[in-house]
């Protein structure tokens, strides 16, 4: 067992530290414990304050209900319709900003449409020739051995 390399802080009696904490660190327990006592103090006196609070107007609210339940509603209505509208706005923008820009595309790439329609429409007139030209020569040639029988 003596091969094995020791932790720093290991002894053969085990584990003992080398030092206490060092004067920065007592420094910053020593100012942040005071802190942090105060914030548990006002978070405290916040919680008081609001069971204070609502011990007192609950029966205010209970007595109000009637008028604040339908004015709370009214309010929450009209805020959603505000979003609605605002999102309705938004949504018709972004719908005539995307036509705009497949109308803008359509417009660049008609000359290389139409370029390709007139080539599409040359190609089946010289098809369609050629077929006629077939045909009237398959014809021709049907009424001639008609002729000769």
């Amino acid at each position: 067992m003596g091969d094995r390399e020791r932790h720093p802080m290991e002894t053969t009696k085990g584990l003992i530290p080398e030092k206490g904490p060092t004067a920065t660190q007592a420094l910053t327990v020593a100012t942040m414990f005071p802190f942090g006592g105060l914030l548990l103090t006002l978070a405290v006196l916040t919680l008081t304050g609001s069971v204070i609070g609502l011990v007192v107007l609950a029966p205010v609210f209970l007595l109000f209900s009637p008028v604040l339940v339908p004015a709370a509603l009214l309010m929450a209505l009209a805020v959603a319709g505000f979003l609605a509208s605002g999102a309705f706005g938004l949504t018709g923008l972004s719908s005539l900003g995307y036509t705009l820009k497949q109308a803008r595309g359509v417009v660049q790439r008609a000359p290389e449409q139409i370029d390709y329609g007139k080539r599409r429409m040359a190609e089946a007139a010289r098809q369609m020739g050629q077929k006629t030209k077939d045909v009237g020569q398959a014809v021709q040639s049907r009424a001639e051995e008609a002729k000769r029988t």
